[in-house]
């Protein structure tokens, strides 16, 4: 493999106070084409750059053909996302975090010429760990023998015989402590624990896809499965339960990217389905509710994913699990989609998605999310027909869903600062005189009714003016929900403007017009 100059540069002399971590290719990486490899190897590199970088920590990325060397300089005057430096360890299960990466470890790094050095500095290294406890010593070569013309037994053997002495004694097959060596042909790196990495594939090498996100446990555990095979992902959001659904659905998604997306900017698109629930309640019969309102979150997707040609749709539907998930439901459901909707929890069990959500990171907040799903008909259709679900669709109103996409709001994930959304600093308790007010809802809600004296600028077009108001005068925000206008008044006063927001979104502006 060709490599930059940059990418040939040494690591740092161990007297320097920077520290390394050894990152280890996922097997999925290791046994691509040399072409594939590369253009895969390239991808990760800058994942993992745009980690380091949203960490505030400043270091080094440097490779040679089978693994990749993260160079961290001193935590000290460097700034976390929290506010503080990440320590090391810290450092360490980030980056195991980044898709393609099979283990970190942090390591001491020394030149050798000879068993006897890498004995010597194995010694002075493994010292403090093994002192009256029992360990074991664990050797590998990385290169073939003529680059390393070592036996990893014979490592084995000799510094497990230097550091028997002070240690309790050698166990094998239950130490309490085990010193790791892997030895190139120029240098031994030394290390006693390793941070399992996420493996899977770079994410962004097998191109772009949608997840309808609920907030459950199901979806977002789906979503994490196809980020770990390298597929970017959006989240589309179907709101049935306002704004308490859309923020909680937010933060799971907010959690998957801030966590698991580094390299990539995912958006969150948010549409309202009240409309969309109320339009099928009215004319659709009630057994099969369930089974159209899923037929038309799978087109809300499809229209999302046509913006910027993602290839298929991610949902958590898993056979059995609910009513409308039966196979013969399921394949209703998936009649007439365009794209392929991707289910990767299809043949789980419950208790095993839930597990697996604690791994993801996003079990705590699915647990806190309620079921908002306003259409449950007592007697759900388990095994429909798809003539009677088209005979049924073709009652609705298709301006409905169409009036409903027209009216998503987006939001990059990575620039919400959720945490600062109910502060005092940016809660409007009453709307001044004085101060503009700006609607930032459609234009067609903004026409029906608006706060008197309010001016109409949707979100989209917010995002990109804002920059241009006047420094000098104070602005009232508010939308449906409250979310939007949270998210503008937070980037409007780091801008520097005097801007906050009704939190309580367009009932809360209504009592306070009344007012």
């Amino acid at each position: 493999m060709s490599r930059s100059q940059f990418d040939r540069d040494e690591p740092t002399p161990p007297q320097d106070r920077r520290r390394l971590l050894l990152l280890r290719f996922s097997g999925d990486l290791t046994t691509k084409a040399e072409a594939t490899r590369r253009r895969m190897t390239s991808r990760l590199i800058e994942n993992l750059r745009a980690s380091i970088k949203a960490s505030g920590r400043r270091a080094r990325v440097l490779r040679d053909r089978n693994r990749i060397f993260v160079e961290l300089e001193p935590a000290d005057g460097g700034r976390g996302e929290a506010g503080n430096p990440p320590t090391d360890d810290e450092m360490a299960v980030r980056l195991a975090r980044v898709f393609g990466i099979q283990s970190v470890s942090l390591c001491h790094v020394e030149p050798w010429s000879g068993l006897e050095d890498i004995v010597r500095t194995g010694r002075r290294f493994g010292e403090p760990f093994v002192r009256n406890r029992r360990f074991a010593i664990r050797a590998r070569r990385v290169g073939d023998r003529n680059e390393v013309p070592l036996r990893s037994a014979d490592i084995e053997r000799d510094l497990g015989e230097a550091l028997r002495p002070i240690a309790s004694r050698v166990d094998l097959s239950d130490p309490e402590a085990t010193i790791h060596v892997e030895v190139d042909p120029r240098k031994a790196y030394y290390f006693v624990a390793s941070e399992q990495g996420a493996a899977g594939l770079p994410l962004g090498t097998e191109g772009r896809a949608v997840s309808l996100l609920s907030g459950g446990f199901d979806s977002p555990v789906a979503s994490w499965r196809l980020l770990r095979r390298g597929v970017a992902l959006d989240y589309v959001f179907c709101n049935l339960g306002g704004r308490a659904h859309q923020l909680e659905t937010l933060t799971i998604a907010k959690r998957l990217a801030d966590l698991w997306q580094a390299g990539t900017r995912p958006r969150f698109h948010a549409i309202d389905f009240d409309a969309v629930s109320r339009e099928i309640q009215d004319k659709v019969t009630m057994r099969f509710w369930q089974i159209v309102l899923k037929r038309m979150m799978i087109r809300a997707a499809e229209a999302v994913a046509a913006g910027f040609d993602a290839l298929a749709i991610v949902t958590g539907e898993a056979i059995g699990q609910v009513s409308s998930q039966t196979l013969q439901n399921l394949a209703v459901i998936s009649d007439g989609a365009r794209l392929p909707i991707l289910r990767p929890l299809v043949g789980n069990n419950k208790n095993e998605i839930i597990e697996e959500s604690k791994i993801v990171g996003t079990h705590d907040l699915s647990a806190r999310v309620a079921e908002y799903c306003a259409i449950v008909p007592s007697r759900p259709a388990t095994h429909a027909r798809l003539s009677d679900i088209l005979e049924e669709e073709a009652k609705l109103d298709p301006e409905v869903l169409s009036s409903a996409l027209e009216s998503r709001t987006e939001f990059i994930l990575g620039d919400l600062d959720l945490d600062a959304w109910e502060t005092g600093d940016l809660v409007a308790t009453g709307i001044e005189a004085d101060k503009v007010v700006i609607d930032l809802r459609s234009k067609a809600a903004y026409d029906q009714w608006h706060f008197p004296g309010a001016l109409f600028l949707d979100f989209p077009n917010a995002l990109r003016a804002y920059g241009a108001f006047d420094a000098n005068q104070g602005y009232v925000l508010y939308c449906e929900f409250g979310l939007k206008s949270a998210h503008l008044a937070d980037l409007m006063r780091r801008a520097g403007l005097d801007a906050r927001h009704i939190p309580g979104g367009l009932k809360e502006v209504r009592r306070l017009a009344g007012a």
